[in-house]
C-alpha cells in the first residue's frame, strides 16, 4: 500500500471584537430583576437595515459568532469571524448597541424563552442550594440575585419598562477591544464615557450576620453542601492570597479536595471551589455533593478541614504546589485569543490594569503561609452554609453546624 500525504492549510485568520457595558445585572432594580438579561437578548434580534431573520442570516451566511451576555458587573458583546469577512461584520456591534430594532414581537418571544430557561434552571439542585447561599451572604446587594432573573419579576417586565432600561442602558460606560488593530490605534478604547457611577459598592458587614444557614429539603438520595463567604474586590490585596488558598484547595488532582474527598475516602460525587471573578465582593465557597450515607462523613471532614485552614498555615511545600498550579491557571488562560481579550476589556471595565494577571504572575512568589492563615482567618472562621437534601440527614448536619459555628 502506498503512503499518501496531504496538505492542509489549518491556520486560519481570525479577528475578535469584544464590547464591555458597565453594569449589568447589578442595573435591575427591584421587582425588575432579569431585565438587563431581557434586554441584551433582545439587541441581538435585529437592528438598523435588519431584522431578526436576516440578522441572523447575515451573521450565518459569513460563518461568524455572535454572543450577547449579561454578568453580574457587565454585558458582553462579543463577535468573531474569518478576517476577510470581519469589515463587513463589525458594523453591527455598533448598530446593536445604538440602532437595534428593540420590537415588541420580539420582547414577548424572549421573555417566554427567559421565564422557560429559568423553570428549567429550578430543576437544578445546585442552582436552588446556590440561590440560598448567594442572599443569605449578599442579602439585598445586587449580587444575591441571579443575573437572569426570576420569573416573578419577569412576568411583570413590560415592554415599555425595556425601552426606559435601554435609555439607561446607552448611558452606561461601553468599552471595545479587539485584535485587529485597525478598528483603532489602540488596543482597546473607551468609545462611551458618561462618568455614570455604578450602583455597586464595596460591601461591608453582612446585615444578615445573624443567619448563615439556610436549608432546602427534597427527598432525595444526595446532598449538597455550599459553604463559604463574600470575601474582596479584585482590586484588593487580599485576591492573591485567596487565589492560592483556590489552587490549594481545589486545582487538579493533587488538590486538598480532590485527596480528602475522592481519593482517600471515596465520598463525593463533585467537590471544588467556587471564586469567580467579580468588581466587589467576590463569592468565595467550597461545594460538595455526596450520598445520604455519606454525608455525615463527608460533612465532618469538611469541617475539620476548615478548622485546620483557621487554626495553622499551610506548609511551604503545600504553597509552593499551589503556587506552581495557579501560575498555570494564569499561563492557560492566555493561551486562547478570546479569553485573552475577554479578561483583559472586563479589567478595563473594572477601571483595573489591563496588565493585572502579569503583575500577580510577578507578585506570587511574595505570598507566605501567614497570608493564607489571615485570610482563612478573615472570611472562612465564621462562614455562610446552604444544603439541599433529605430532611433528616440535613437536620443532622444542622446539629453539627450548630456545634461549631
Amino acid at each position: 500500500m502506498k503512503n499518501r500525504f496531504f496538505k492542509t492549510k489549518t491556520q486560519r485568520n481570525f479577528s475578535v471584537a469584544m464590547v464591555w457595558i458597565n453594569g449589568g445585572s447589578s442595573e435591575d432594580n427591584e421587582g425588575k430583576k432579569g431585565i438587563n438579561k431581557i434586554l441584551s437578548s433582545l439587541l441581538g434580534r435585529g437592528c438598523k437595515g435588519f431584522d431578526n431573520l436576516e440578522f441572523s442570516d447575515y451573521i450565518d451566511s459569513h460563518g461568524a459568532e455572535l454572543n450577547l451576555e449579561t454578568l453580574e458587573d457587565g454585558t458582553l458583546i462579543s463577535l468573531k469571524s474569518l478576517d476577510e469577512y470581519f469589515y463587513k461584520l463589525f458594523p453591527l456591534l455598533d448598530l446593536i448597541i445604538n440602532n437595534p430594532m428593540l420590537l415588541e414581537s420580539q420582547f414577548q418571544n424572549v421573555k417566554k424563552n427567559t421565564i422557560d430557561s429559568l423553570c428549567k434552571e429550578k430543576e437544578n439542585p445546585f442552582n436552588i442550594t446556590f440561590e440560598k447561599w448567594r442572599k443569605l451572604v449578599y442579602f439585598k446587594h445586587p449580587y444575591a440575585y441571579n443575573p437572569s432573573g426570576y420569573v416573578k419579576d419577569i412576568s411583570t417586565i413590560t415592554y415599555s419598562d425595556v425601552l426606559v432600561e435601554y435609555n439607561n442602558f446607552k448611558n452606561r460606560n461601553i468599552y471595545l477591544i479587539s485584535n485587529n488593530l485597525k478598528i483603532n490605534n489602540k488596543n482597546f478604547e473607551l468609545i462611551n464615557k458618561n462618568n455614570q457611577k455604578n450602583k455597586l459598592k464595596h460591601l461591608k458587614k453582612n446585615r444578615n450576620d445573624f443567619v448563615r444557614y439556610a436549608s432546602t429539603f427534597k427527598d432525595s438520595n444526595q446532598i449538597i453542601l455550599m459553604i463559604g463567604n463574600q470575601t474582596c474586590s479584585q482590586s484588593s490585596h487580599e485576591y492573591l492570597p485567596l487565589k492560592v488558598l483556590e489552587s490549594h484547595l481545589s486545582y487538579g488532582m493533587s488538590s486538598v479536595l480532590f485527596q480528602l474527598f475522592r481519593e482517600k475516602n471515596g465520598l463525593t460525587y463533585d467537590v471544588g471551589v467556587f471564586n469567580p471573578i467579580r468588581q466587589y465582593n467576590a463569592p468565595f465557597l467550597i461545594y460538595l455533593s455526596v450520598s445520604n450515607k455519606n454525608a455525615i462523613l463527608a460533612f465532618e471532614i469538611l469541617l475539620e478541614l476548615l478548622k485546620n485552614l483557621v487554626s495553622s498555615p499551610i506548609s511551604e511545600k503545600q504553597l509552593n504546589l499551589a503556587k506552581v498550579k495557579l501560575k498555570s491557571s494564569f499561563l492557560i488562560s492566555n493561551q486562547s485569543l478570546d479569553e485573552i481579550l475577554q479578561r483583559r476589556l472586563q479589567l478595563i471595565g473594572y477601571d483595573l490594569n489591563p496588565d493585572f494577571d502579569l503583575d500577580c504572575l510577578n507578585k506570587i512568589e511574595e505570598i507566605i503561609p501567614e497570608d493564607i492563615l489571615k485570610i482563612t482567618n478573615k472570611y472562612l472562621s465564621e462562614p455562610f452554609m446552604s444544603i439541599y437534601g433529605d430532611k433528616k440527614k440535613c437536620s443532622e448536619i444542622y446539629q453539627l453546624w450548630q456545634k461549631n459555628f
